[in-house]
């Protein structure tokens, strides 16, 4: 099958990620790959959608690194393709690097997304549902019994009352966001810097305070959800710890945050149980939960990262799992073609 990786850019993307150890995988069982960016879907007059593809001229490099080099580099050419010669598109960009200097390409993915899902492509996560997930409102939805306690407002007066009801210190940061960017923990709300970091933060729409989580301090928990159930293979979960850097609040690996291993306990498998229904629901095929003890920090629909870092600490690689996956879903839609809406296809 044919699998088209829709990312922020091709410049931009790493050995490290986990969405080139999914395109590595998918080559490794006998699958084509190409990429495509905000600025290369085509809707022609006749209603047919094509993408302008990032395909390697020639080789399928095996190793992380070479991969990524050769989709830079000269190895890589322009094809334009009809999408209907596409089985799966993924969707693996992050719309908040785009909110500030590119907004129209934000929500390029869930729109032609949702047009290619129409076309019978199989495009995961559902669009629909990431239309849903455009910021940390959607995490609203879930169960109360997961979430910390929670206050969204662009008002420093609200802001200042629900830090004085938080013994604990609240963690402040822009409710449409990601990676770690303007992540605050306030302990106080007479703290002097309180105004200049509410001016910071603001600056970029509404504001979520959440009440701060002393467990925090060793690190959340990142686990994948495949079909709304925890991704493992004989035991072992794609799971990791992620460990702040000394002195910093955030786990964000980008933030300078650490892997280490995790352990998967019945309190953790019972608060993804808990979010389940929901995104099964929304069709979230992959998604990472980021857990602090009994509780949920975010929920990452759109590009969670950090399969190569589990197979770093488990010598377990369960990107394979997820293209076998895929595998069976586009089996089921050639068999009940018409019968299964690709919300339902993407977490079946």
């Amino acid at each position: 099958m044919r699998i088209a990786f829709f990312v922020n850019s091709i410049e931009g993307e790493a050995g490290y990620y986990t969405t080139t150890s999914l395109a590595l995988a998918a080559i490794a069982r006998g699958h084509d790959v190409c990429y495509l960016t905000p600025g290369d879907f085509v809707l022609r007059p006749d209603d047919s959608l094509m993408i302008r593809a990032t395909v390697l001229k020639s080789g399928k490099p095996k190793k992380a690194d070479a991969f990524v080099n050769a989709l830079q580099g000269g190895q890589a050419e322009i094809e334009t393709i009809d999408i209907s010669e596409v089985d799966v598109l993924f969707l693996r960009n992050d719309p908040s690097e785009d909110a500030d200097e590119r907004p129209w390409a934000a929500h390029v993915g869930s729109i032609f997304g949702r047009l290619a899902a129409e076309r019978g492509v199989l495009t995961v996560n559902d669009p629909d549902g990431l239309a849903r997930a455009q910021n940390k409102l959607y995490f609203q939805g879930f169960p109360e019994a997961v979430r910390p306690t929670t206050l969204i407002s662009k008002s420093i007066e609200e802001i200042r009352a629900f830090i004085d009801e938080q013994k604990q210190g609240v963690i402040l940061k822009p409710l449409q966001g990601s990676g770690g960017k303007n992540v605050f923990k306030i302990a106080s709300s007479r703290e002097a810097n309180l105004n200049q970091i509410f001016e910071a933060v603001s600056g970029e729409g509404y504001l979520i305070a959440q009440s701060y989580l002393p467990d925090a301090t060793a690190g959340d928990i990142r686990l994948f959800l495949m079909n709304g159930r925890p991704l493992q293979r004989d035991g072992a979960y794609a799971a990791g710890r992620r460990v702040p850097a000394q002195g910093e609040v955030r786990s964000n690996i980008n933030a300078a945050g650490t892997a280490a291993a995790a352990e998967i306990t019945p309190e953790i498998l019972a608060v993804a149980e808990m979010v389940r229904p929901k995104l099964v629901e929304d069709g979230m095929f992959l998604v990472g939960l980021d857990i602090v003890g009994d509780k949920i920090l975010e929920i990452n629909v759109f590009t969670p990262g950090g399969l190569p870092d589990v197979a770093g600490l488990h010598g377990i690689d369960l990107s394979p799992d997820v293209i076998i996956a895929l595998e069976q879903k586009v089996e089921m839609r050639m068999n009940y073609a018409g019968r299964l809406s690709n919300r339902t296809l993407a977490t079946l």
